[in-house]
C-alpha cells in the first residue's frame, strides 16, 4: 500500500501545489510562530477545555479518513444472484412455469430466494464482525486538555488540541511542533523517503517549502522513531495532507491463503460438476426418455447444490467470529489470515518483561563504587546514586498520591526506591531542573538527562552495564562486572549509572558528546516476579510441539537464571547467546546452532530480525513478540508478529498481526490453541459439505447409469442443499476444541485442502451415503413400494444430518463427546428433522414437494438406513485408534 500512496501522492503533487493551508484556517503553519498559531486556533498550551473539544468535533467531524463506500444491503442481497448457474436455474424455472408446471417453478424460485437470504445474512454478519474488529484496534493519542494529559481515541482529536508524542507513536493528525527533544519522524508513508527527519519547533521562511522540508511539522500517519515532542493540531481527517489523497488509499482486503485455495478448488470442481451434469442430461433424455425441460431443471439444480461456491464466505465468517472470540481472551487479531495460521506456529520468540513476568519491578539492592564523589554542595557521598536515580527518568507524579510515580515500570521502581530512602529529598527534581535529554533507544541501550546544578550542568546516564562502561573513563570494569554478575545470578535485572559535570551545554546537533568521558557511579538490581501462569504456558508449548525462546535485553546471566526457572532452558544442549556473540556468527554458524539456542540476551532489534530469518530458513513457523519502534521489521517478517497492547508502540502494533491486550505470554498460547480450534472447525465444515455434495452428485448420476429412475426432483435437491449447507454447517464452526488439540504437533502451513485424509474421507463417505441411498431405492422399487422417492429423499436428508454429527471430530467418538454438547448443531438438526417430517406428512407440503406420507415402518426403515453413515464413521475412528494413528 505504501508504494501506491507515494506514487499517487506524487501524481497529485504534480497537479497542484500543496500550500500547507487547509479549509479551516488561512495560515501557513510552518512559517508562523507558535503564538500566532495558538491565537489562530483559539487554543493555549494548557490544552482545550473538554466542552470546547466537544464543540469542535461537531464542527469539524471525526479525525478519520473517508473509507471506501460500503455496499448497501440491497446490493449485497442482489449479489447473491450473480452466479451463472443460479441465473440459469431461475430462467429454467420461469420457462417451466410458462409451460404449465407453475407449482414446481414457484417452489424452486422460493428456495432460491431463501438461499439468497441465508447467503446475504452470512456475508452481512461477516462484514459486521470485521468492522467490530477494526473499531477495537483504533489508535490512541495523548493530548493535554484542562491542563491534564490523557489518552483519547485518535478519531476524537480536533484542531487546536495539544498533543504529545514520543518514539514509537504514530502521529494522529497534522501537527505544528512547538517543543521537541531529539525528535525524529519517518515520513515514508507521505514523501517516500525512508530516512527519519530531524524535527524542531523553529519557524521556517520558505512558504512554498515541500512537505519533506517542513521540519517543524508532523503529519498524520507518519512515525516517531526517536525522541519526543509536543505540538498543536492544525488539521484533522480529510483536511490532513494524507487525507487529501485518501481516495487513493482504498485497497481490497486480500483473501486468506485458505480462502484462495478453496476458491481455486471451487472453480475446478465447477468444471467437473458441469461435465457430470452434461453427461447426466444426455443419459436422462436419450437412455431414460426423461422430459428435456425437467432434466434441465434437475441437472442445473444438482450443479447449484454440488458446487460449494459459499465456502470462502463461510470461512470468512468463521475466521472473523474466531477473531472476536480471541478478543475475549485478550488477543486482538489485526489481520484475518493470522487466525488461520496461528495453529502452524512452531516457535514463539518472546520478550521477558511484562510478557513472562508481572511487569512490577522492585529494586532489591543498589551498589555504589567506593569513594565516589559527586562534588555538588549538599549532596553527600552516600546520596550520589540516589540522586542520579531520582533525576534520570520520565516517570510522572501520581496526582492521587504524591509519594507514588507512574510510567515505565522500570523507571517507576528506580524512583520509588529512591523515594523510600530517608536520604532522598523530594525537592531534588526542582533543585536540579532538566535542561536536555537523549531519550533511550534500543541501539544505544542508554538514556541521558542533563540538569542545572548551580552554575554547572549535571549529565546523568543510565542503561545496560556494557553500554555504560563504554562511555566511562578510568572505570575498573572487573570488580564492577563481578558485582553485576552476582546480582544477575539471583535473577535480578541490573541497571548501571554514570555521570559527569560540564560547564556548558552542547548544541542540539552535538548532544552525543554528552555520552562520553563519564564517571561510573553504581548499579541497581531489581526483580520482576514471573507471572503465575507463565510456567504452565511454557509447559503447554512443549506439549504442543512449540519451542519457546527467550529474547531479552537483560544480562545473559540474568536471562539464563530466569529461563531455567521458567522451563525454557531444559536440556544440556540448550544454549544462551549474547548479542555480541551473535554478531560474530556467520550465517552458516547461525544455521548450525539456531535450533539449540533457547535464550538470546542483550540482542538488538536488527538481530531479532536475523533470528526470525534464520528460523524461517529452517522451515520453522515463527511467532515473534515486540513492543518498540525498531521491533517492527522483525514483527513484520515473522509469520505471526505479536505486539504488546499495553507497553507497545503504535509502530509495533501497525506491523503486528496480533496484539496482546494484557501483554501476557499465556495469551499467545491461548491464541495458538484457539487458532488450532478455528482451523479444525473449518476443516470439519469442509469435510461435511464436500462429503454431502459428493453423495448428492453420485446419487443423481449413478441412478440412471445402473438402470434406476432419477431419484430426486429439482425441488428435493435444492431443499437438501438449503438445509445441509446453512445451519448445520455454521454450527460446526462453533464446535469446542478437541481434548488433545494441544498435544499434537503444529500443522504444516503449506498443507493442501485434502491433506491428513480429508480427500479420502470425502470420497468414501460420499460413496457410502450414495450407495446406501441407491440400494434403498432399488429395494423399494423392487418390492413395489409406491413411496420410494419420498424414502430416498428422506434417507439422503437424514444421512447428511448424521454426517453433521460425526463431523464434529476427526478423532473423538461422538458418544464420548456427548451428542447434545454442541447445542447450535442439535438445534439445527432438530429443526431440519421437524421440517423434513412436515414435508412428509403435511398435505399442503406433500403437494408442493411431490412427497407422500410414509408409514411408520417406512419412516423407521429410512431412519435406520440413514444411521449407517453415523456408525460407519464412528467405526473408522475406532480403527484409527486401534492402529495407533490417533493418540
Amino acid at each position: 500500500m505504501q508504494v501506491k500512496i507515494i506514487t499517487e501522492f506524487k501524481a497529485l503533487a504534480n497537479q497542484k501545489q500543496i500550500t500547507g493551508k487547509n479549509s479551516y484556517y488561512k495560515m501557513n503553519w510552518h512559517t508562523s510562530p507558535t503564538d500566532a498559531i495558538l491565537n489562530e486556533l483559539q487554543s493555549n498550551m494548557d490544552g482545550l477545555p473538554d466542552d470546547e473539544a466537544a464543540k469542535r468535533i461537531q464542527q469539524y467531524g471525526p479525525n478519520q479518513l473517508q473509507e471506501k463506500k460500503k455496499r448497501p444491503a440491497w446490493m449485497l442481497f442482489a449479489m447473491q444472484f450473480k452466479d451463472v448457474m443460479i441465473l440459469i436455474l431461475m430462467v429454467a424455472a420461469i420457462v417451466s412455469g410458462f409451460v404449465g408446471d407453475v407449482k414446481d417453478a414457484i417452489v424452486i424460485l422460493i428456495i432460491i430466494i431463501i438461499n439468497a437470504v441465508v447467503g446475504f445474512v452470512q456475508e452481512f454478519r461477516a462484514e459486521k464482525a470485521i468492522d467490530a474488529l477494526k473499531e477495537l484496534s483504533a489508535a490512541l493519542v495523548r493530548v493535554r486538555r484542562n491542563k491534564q494529559v490523557k489518552q483519547i481515541p485518535a478519531t476524537e482529536v480536533v484542531p487546536g488540541d495539544i498533543v504529545l508524542f514520543e518514539a514509537g507513536d504514530m502521529v494522529g493528525a497534522d501537527v505544528r511542533i512547538v517543543e521537541s527533544h531529539a525528535l525524529k519522524i519517518e515520513e515514508a508513508s507521505l514523501t517516500g523517503e525512508s530516512q527519519a527527519v530531524d524535527k524542531s519547533p523553529r519557524a521556517l521562511q520558505d512558504e512554498e517549502a515541500p512537505l519533506g522540508d517542513r521540519t517543524n511539522m508532523a503529519y498524520k500517519s507518519t512515525l516517531v522513531t526517536a525522541g519526543n515532542g509536543t505540538g498543536i493540531v492544525v488539521a484533522t481527517g480529510m483536511e490532513t495532507e494524507i487525507g487529501k489523497i485518501a481516495g487513493m488509499l482504498q485497497e481490497k482486503e486480500p483473501a486468506t491463503p485458505l480462502q484462495q485455495r478453496l476458491a481455486d478448488f471451487s472453480k475446478k470442481l465447477s468444471f467437473v460438476v458441469l461435465g457430470i451434469c452434461v453427461v447426466l442430461y444426455g443419459i436422462g433424455i436419450f437412455l431414460r426418455g426423461q422430459d428435456p425441460l425437467n432434466m434441465l431443471l434437475t441437472t442445473i439444480s444438482l450443479a447449484v447444490a454440488a458446487i460449494p461456491e459459499a465456502l470462502p464466505a463461510v470461512i470468512t465468517i468463521a475466521l472473523a467470529l474466531g477473531a472476536k472470540k480471541l478478543v475475549r481472551k485478550n488477543a486482538l487479531i489485526r489481520k484475518l489470515p493470522a487466525v488461520e495460521t496461528l495453529g502452524s506456529v512452531t516457535y514463539i520468540c518472546t520478550d521477558k518483561t511484562g510478557t513472562l513476568t508481572q511487569n512490577q519491578m522492585t529494586v532489591q539492592e543498589i551498589w555504589q563504587v567506593e569513594k565516589f564523589n559527586l562534588a555538588i554542595p549538599g549532596i553527600s557521598t552516600n546520596q550520589a546514586l540516589l540522586l542520579l536515580m531520582s533525576l534520570n527518568h520520565d516517570a510522572q507524579k501520581d496526582h492521587t498520591d504524591n509519594n507514588k510515580r507512574k510510567g515505565d515500570p522500570t523507571e517507576v521502581a528506580l524512583v520509588q526506591y529512591a523515594l523510600q530512602q530517608e536520604a532522598y529529598d523530594d525537592k531534588w527534581e526542582q533543585a536540579f531542573p532538566r535542561e536536555q535529554e537523549l531519550p533511550f533507544d534500543s541501539d544505544r541501550k542508554l538514556m541521558t538527562t542533563v540538569h542545572k546544578a548551580n552554575d554547572q550542568f549535571l549529565v546523568v546516564t543510565k542503561g545496560a552495564l556494557e553500554s555504560i562502561l563504554k562511555i566511562c573513563k578510568n572505570a575498573d570494569a572487573e570488580p564492577i562486572t563481578a558485582r553485576s554478575n552476582q546480582l544477575a545470578e539471583t535473577g535480578q535485572r541490573v541497571i548501571a549509572y554514570s555521570c559527569k559535570l560540564v560547564q556548558q551545554l552542547p548544541k542540539e546537533e552535538d548532544q552525543t558528546v554528552l555520552e562520553s568521558d563519564q564517571d561510573f557511579c553504581g548499579l541497581a538490581g531489581m526483580i520482576d516476579p514471573p507471572r503465575p501462569e507463565a510456567r504452565q504456558a511454557i509447559a503447554a508449548c512443549r506439549t504442543a510441539g512449540i519451542v519457546p525462546v527467550l529474547i531479552t535485553g537483560d544480562h545473559p546471566v540474568t536471562a539464563g537464571a530466569i529461563a531455567r526457572d521458567m522451563g525454557i532452558l531444559k536440556s544440556r544442549d540448550d544454549r544462551t547467546v549474547t548479542g555480541a556473540e551473535l554478531a560474530k556468527f556467520s550465517d552458516e554458524d547461525l544455521d548450525n546452532n539456531i535450533t539449540h539456542i533457547k535464550v538470546y540476551a542483550r540482542v538488538s532489534p536488527q538481530q531479532k530480525l536475523r533470528i526470525v530469518k534464520a528460523l524461517q530458513k529452517k522451515e520453522q513457523f515463527v511467532a515473534m513478540t515486540g513492543d518498540g519502534v525498531n521491533d517492527a521489521p522483525a514483527l513484520k517478517r515473522a509469520n505471526i508478529g505479536v505486539a504488546m497492547g499495553i507497553t507497545g508502540t503504535d509502530v509495533s502494533k501497525e506491523a503486528a498481526d496480533m496484539i496482546l491486550l494484557d501483554d501476557n505470554f499465556a495469551t499467545i498460547v491461548k491464541a495458538v490453541e484457539e487458532g488450532r480450534r478455528i482451523y479444525d472447525n473449518i476443516r470439519k465444515f469442509i469435510r461435511y459439505v464436500l462429503a454431502c455434495n459428493f453423495a448428492e452428485i453420485l446419487t443423481i448420476f449413478m441412478a440412471p447409469v445402473v438402470g434406476l429412475p432419477i431419484p430426486l426432483l429439482p425441488i428435493h435437491i435444492l431443499w437438501i442443499n438449503l438445509v445441509t449447507d446453512s445451519l448445520p454447517g455454521l454450527a460446526l464452526a462453533g464446535e469446542k476444541a478437541d481434548t488433545h488439540i494441544m498435544q499434537r504437533p503444529p500443522r504444516n502451513p503449506g498443507e493442501g485442502i485434502f491433506s491428513q485424509g480429508l480427500g479420502f474421507y470425502t470420497i468414501w463417505v460420499g460413496v457410502l451415503m450414495a450407495a446406501v441411498t441407491l440400494i434403498m431405492q432399488a429395494w423399494a422399487i423392487h418390492v413395489g413400494d409406491a413411496h420410494w422417492q419420498t424414502m430416498v429423499f428422506t434417507v439422503l436428508c437424514f444421512s447428511q444430518m448424521a454426517q453433521a454429527q460425526v463431523s464434529r471430530s476427526e478423532y473423538e467418538y461422538i458418544y464420548r463427546m456427548g451428542i447434545f454438547t454442541n447445542r447450535p448443531l442439535v438445534g439445527a438438526i432438530a429443526l431440519t428433522t421437524i421440517l423434513q417430517i412436515a414435508i412428509i406428512y403435511l398435505p399442503v407440503l406433500n403437494r408442493i414437494f411431490n412427497t407422500a406420507p410414509l408409514t411408520i415402518t417406512e419412516l423407521g426403515f429410512s431412519v435406520l438406513v440413514s444411521a449407517i453413515t453415523f456408525h460407519a464413521v464412528e467405526l473408522e475412528k475406532f480403527l484409527k485408534r486401534r492402529s495407533g494413528k490417533v493418540n
